[in-house]
């Protein structure tokens, strides 16, 4: 287990091990092409694993295997070729096309299917925005409805919901607001003329508390939209079976791409608020109320703002700021710092992750549920994790074990992702925080120049040539 990820088991409907953690209480060795060990499913070819899927009279798959297996088999199957397949399978095993149907056995199945079709749409919204597949759903439902006018009604619900949610989603997209990476480093020019060009932080919110709830705000709405399978297809590589073409055209990974982008614009806006103002003690104002919203933002379990003020505030042209961090109380900041050390990779913020996940289980309020991770190292650890384990075994077998660890870690993400934010919105705040202008890199070290001067020849010939780029001025 050396070096794997850990993560807490959570009760979750998502996770394995919220149940029997025995796929199928089978012994040793095969059934229907499946293969178990110790009574966990570990590997199997495609069609098994599709076959292993489908409903039939007496047999419904376990929540834990569908949403493993659609998370997973994108890997090797688009889903409107595996939905085809789910179909083409039902009206073969239970004799849909027959003239006269059985109707007394489709009764038996028709829940089922409509059930499996349930859940895949509920899970992976984002699949059925292709026409193929809702074709697919239509085509399922005029076999069975027939046999039970109650099918109709059923599916129309199906539908409407998932129409909703991917109306809910798309706009939900258009609603966030965009993230202006529009630089500003002409303000350094400013920098030295009060009135400041620029409203700073303060004048907008001056509570730390109040900063840390609309920055959870913020990354709640965000995670809100990221698809499960988005983890999945950032790693899609070739599948060695199907040597012409990758599973995916272009990676559906937009909302995951959009939330590094947010973590990333925090960092920089931390940073450039600490380095605008011209007076040293103002700086140092800045710098202590940063640390008490990341301080806030830890105690409401929010790790990725957190890690983004800390990462700002770590920043060279910030953390060069001597004379400025000399006015500053740092003992609360070391505190932070220890918290999200690296070190043994990130122990302190895992045992701390640990921690809060497990108050999530608890919880009785949606305040004490908010569990927000540090978003980029789940993505590296969901990334190791596929890159240290092949995704078929040799025999050309589908490494189930693999799955089940990637469906744990998704699972719990996902559980995470459903929290309703607890706290009251204030729309100027989160428009500030989307908006401000920000420097880039070379506009942080001239504002920090200008703040406190160049201590080295490096720096010097640096501040010149920054001022000649940036100011115009020799």
């Amino acid at each position: 287990q050396e070096g794997m990820p850990q993560t807490l088991s959570s009760t979750s409907m998502f996770t394995p091990c919220g149940f029997n953690p025995h796929l199928h209480t089978s012994k040793e060795g095969e059934q229907g092409g499946l293969i178990f060990q110790d009574g966990n499913l570990t590997s199997a070819s495609l069609d098994a694993l599709i076959q292993h899927l489908i409903p039939t009279t007496d047999y419904y798959p376990e929540k834990a295997y569908i949403f493993t297996f659609l998370l997973s088999s994108r890997l090797f199957i688009e889903p409107h070729e595996l939905l085809s397949r789910v179909c083409h399978k039902c009206i073969e095993q239970q004799r849909l096309d027959d003239p006269v149907l059985d109707k007394a056995r489709i009764r038996k199945f028709g829940p089922k299917i409509l059930q499996l079709l349930t859940e895949w749409t509920e899970t992976f919204p984002y699949d059925f925005q292709e026409e193929r597949m809702i074709g697919h759903l239509k085509d399922m439902i005029h076999r069975i409805a027939p046999c039970d006018e109650a099918y109709w009604k059923k599916m129309n619900q199906l539908l409407q919901a998932l129409n909703q949610k991917l109306a809910t989603l798309s706009h939900g997209q258009e609603g966030i607001v965009k993230i202006s990476t529009a630089v500003s480093d002409k303000l350094v020019a400013f920098k030295t003329k009060p009135p400041s060009i620029q409203r700073e932080i303060l004048s907008v919110c001056s509570d730390p508390y109040t900063l840390a709830q609309q920055l959870t705000h913020v990354e709640l709405e965000r995670l809100s939209h990221i698809g499960p399978e988005e983890f999945v297809q950032a790693f899609v590589h070739k599948d060695p079976l199907d040597g012409t073409k990758t599973c995916f055209g272009e990676q559906k990974t937009s909302n995951l791409e959009a939330y590094v982008k947010w973590f990333n614009r925090l960092c920089y806006l931390v940073a450039t608020e600490i380095c605008m103002p011209a007076k040293k003690k103002q700086r140092a104002q800045v710098i202590e109320f940063f640390i008490d919203v990341a301080r806030e933002c830890f105690n409401i379990g929010n790790f990725n703002s957190l890690m983004a003020i800390i990462s700002g505030m770590n920043m060279s042209p910030v953390s060069r700021l001597k004379k400025t961090w000399s006015k500053v109380k740092t003992a609360k900041f070391f505190i932070l710092e220890h918290q999200m050390d690296p070190t043994g990779n990130f122990y302190n913020y895992r045992t701390a992750l640990r921690g809060a996940a497990h108050r999530s289980l608890t919880a009785h309020s949606n305040r004490e549920k908010i569990v927000i991770p540090f978003f980029s190292l789940l993505i590296k650890d969901i990334y190791f994790l596929n890159e240290g384990c092949a995704n078929r075994l040799p025999n050309g077998h589908v490494n189930f074990e693999k799955f089940l660890e990637l469906a744990k870690q998704v699972g719990e993400f996902i559980t995470w992702k459903q929290v309703e934010c607890p706290f009251e919105q204030d729309p100027n705040i989160i428009h500030y925080l989307h908006t401000a202008p920000i420097f880039t890199e070379d506009g942080l070290y001239l504002a920090s120049y200008e703040s406190e001067s160049p201590e080295n020849q490096t720096e010097k010939d640096r501040w010149k040539s920054l001022r000649s780029t940036i100011l115009g001025k020799t």
